[in-house]
């Protein structure tokens, strides 16, 4: 399993309105090129987005899934991708006096991504989270200062 953790400097408040915003999403998730909300209660339980990955001139659309939503606590995706399966991403936000404890926790869920998951996976997926993470606080603690942020 890939977990990684961060302390953003802004309320769980703060970091939710990023999270709950699916056309977001491309903001700070690492590899995401654009993204779009599919459904409009997002993030509510069952609501799904659409992703847009771009590597050099190949592109993939994928789809993701709200399985758990706890407004400014937690929510869990499913990033479903096609044969490959699909994987869990668990966000995670714990009060931290003005700041937030932002954790991911990533694993292969169904298909193919199980059965190649390894020790060498984990590691790649540490390095995105890293970014991932980093990104998130741009963008969030660029909100505090009334400009959308740096992704």
């Amino acid at each position: 399993m890939a977990v990684l953790h961060r302390l953003v400097h802004r309320p769980p408040s703060g970091v939710w309105d990023v999270l709950s915003d699916g056309d977001r999403y491309a903001d700070w998730v690492v590899g995401t090129y654009d993204s779009w909300e599919e459904t409009p209660q997002w993030p509510r339980e069952g609501a799904t987005l659409g992703y847009t990955v771009k590597l050099g001139p190949l592109s993939y659309e994928g789809t993701t899934v709200v399985r758990v939503c706890e407004p400014q606590h937690r929510l869990e995706l499913e990033a479903v991708a096609g044969k490959l399966g699909s994987a869990r991403i668990a966000i995670e936000l714990i009060p931290w006096g003005d700041e937030t404890l932002v954790t991911i926790d990533e694993h292969p869920l169904r298909g193919r991504n199980g059965s190649v998951h390894t020790a060498a996976v984990d590691a790649i997926l540490h390095l995105r989270h890293r970014g991932m993470l980093r990104r998130l606080a741009r963008v969030v603690e660029g909100e505090g200062h009334g400009s959308r942020g740096d992704a």
